[in-house]
């Protein structure tokens, strides 16, 4: 299907009501035969579902940036940590995967619960650049207005999180660690995050 857009969800459609928006994005799907999810962080190396197919792929007008608060997952409310989120500007290199036919609909019930149960992101369908074409996929961005998202930070503000922020799926530090790993298995160079790998070396994080 030809790209009118570059997202599917046009912004004064986007919503805080998680439900709401899941139905929205199932409207807006219904006029693309296949269900893809671009995964840029955990959903490469967590993805919790059985995807039929994979590809590397490239958004344009997004990027991967550690700016998002993570209160549980990766932190507490005392001492927040931090996860990647989907930020406009630049480009982000990373994976999409089809949802099986049969399954899409309840894969996409379990992936919404996981990724969307504060209404946190803004869900859209990007255009995703493959080798074998472009494909429209779900992405979960962050709006720079989100109050999870914070500025960039010194990096005496990242060392400091990335040694002590701890949540309830373990550290920050070993959430970028995973997500480094993962890009470099499938050929992914992201400068950002082996900067932020060299860093934890050089202070002995890892």
């Amino acid at each position: 299907m030809p790209f009118a857009v570059t997202h599917a969800i046009a912004p004064e459609l986007i919503v805080r009501d998680p439900q709401l928006a899941l139905r929205r994005l199932q409207q807006q799907w219904h006029g693309h035969a296949e269900r893809w999810v671009f995964g840029y962080a955990s959903l490469i190396w967590r993805p919790e579902f059985e995807a039929a197919e994979h590809r590397t792929a490239l958004v344009h007008g997004w990027h991967r940036a550690l700016r998002l608060r993570s209160r549980i997952n990766r932190g507490t409310p005392e001492r927040p940590g931090l996860v990647f989120a989907l930020l406009p500007g630049g480009a982000c290199r990373g994976m999409v995967y089809r949802l099986r036919t049969e399954t899409a609909e309840v894969e996409l019930e379990r992936l919404w619960a996981r990724e969307m149960p504060t209404g946190v992101y803004d869900a859209r369908l990007l255009p995703c650049r493959t080798s074998q074409g472009t494909v429209a996929a779900l992405a979960f961005t962050l709006s720079r207005r989100s109050e999870a998202c914070l500025p960039r930070l010194p990096d005496e503000d990242l060392l400091h999180i990335l040694r002590h922020a701890r949540g309830r799926y373990g550290s920050t530090l070993e959430y970028v660690a995973e997500t480094a790993t993962a890009l470099r298995r499938h050929g992914v160079h992201d400068r950002e995050l082996e900067r932020l790998m060299a860093l934890s070396r050089r202070h002995g994080l890892v």
